[in-house]
């Protein structure tokens, strides 16, 4: 079986349990990750532009739950109402994954939050998009590219569908550059939380694939390196707890 569906038949087969094993796994912390991953959209929103600030839209590729994409909307309807002093949606998002199970819980959680107006969920493979050239100011991916099968075609496509000047905002878990840090966090990433998660889900297998994904993912400065090579601009990075969580930040070009 071909690895991407492989990942789209563990996600499918974990979706009911994900949402609090991920916030029982990582103590609560992921929702500050996101919430810190969101201060780095651009400010469209705030800014607007020839047509007004209804053009901004945000594409959250791998998008699972929803988490980021709901935190995302509330966030953006703060900034805009700042601006515009309107409770009306000026801005969309638009999730997208690969795992029917993952987008059937986000569907819930939307509706539940009332965002229906400003948030879509669609299946989708980031290496083949359905959407034209230029399409977004913002693409967000959170926990998501150490799953694709191929890194180097998903970013080209990133690439192209973000309008010029756009941001392609990452969150990845990584490894604590502290040795002593880093030796506690691999027992609990690798011994404990396949336990934790194969209890909560009947899935150990999935639980243990996770921790294998992230030790095999490029460190820092090889992964920027990919982003440069990929034709990103100002490719930055920001260590998180210690480096547990890492934010990587690029641009695409004007011309």
């Amino acid at each position: 079986m071909p690895k991407k569906e492989q990942i789209r038949k563990m996600f499918d087969d974990i979706a009911p349990e994900y949402d609090a094993f991920n916030h029982l796994g990582s103590l609560g912390i992921d929702k500050c990750w996101r919430r810190r991953a969101l201060r780095e959209l651009p400010k469209a929103v705030e800014a607007g532009s020839a047509t007004g600030p209804a053009d901004y839209r945000v594409l959250d590729i791998a998008c699972g739950t929803g988490d980021f994409c709901i935190a995302a909307a509330k966030y953006l309807a703060k900034r805009a109402r700042r601006q515009t002093r309107e409770c009306g949606a000026s801005f969309h998002l638009t999730g997208a994954d690969i795992s029917t199970g993952m987008l059937a819980v986000m569907e819930r959680k939307v509706s539940e939050a009332g965002l229906e107006g400003c948030i879509s969920a669609e299946e989708g493979d980031c290496a083949s998009l359905r959407f034209a050239d230029g399409s977004f100011d913002a693409v967000t991916v959170a926990f998501g590219v150490r799953n694709f099968e191929d890194r180097e075609r998903c970013l080209a496509e990133i690439l192209r569908v973000l309008k010029p000047g756009g941001r392609f905002i990452m969150l990845e878990l990584g490894v604590p550059s502290c040795r002593p840090v880093a030796w506690l966090y691999r027992i609990y990433f690798t011994r404990i939380l396949p336990l934790l998660g194969g209890r909560m889900s009947g899935n150990r297998g999935a639980y243990e694939y996770l921790p294998a994904s992230v030790l095999a993912f490029p460190g820092k400065r090889e992964w920027l390196a990919t982003l440069e090579k990929a034709g990103f601009r100002s490719c930055r990075h920001r260590a998180l707890s210690l480096g547990i969580c890492r934010l990587y930040i690029a641009e695409k070009r004007f011309c």
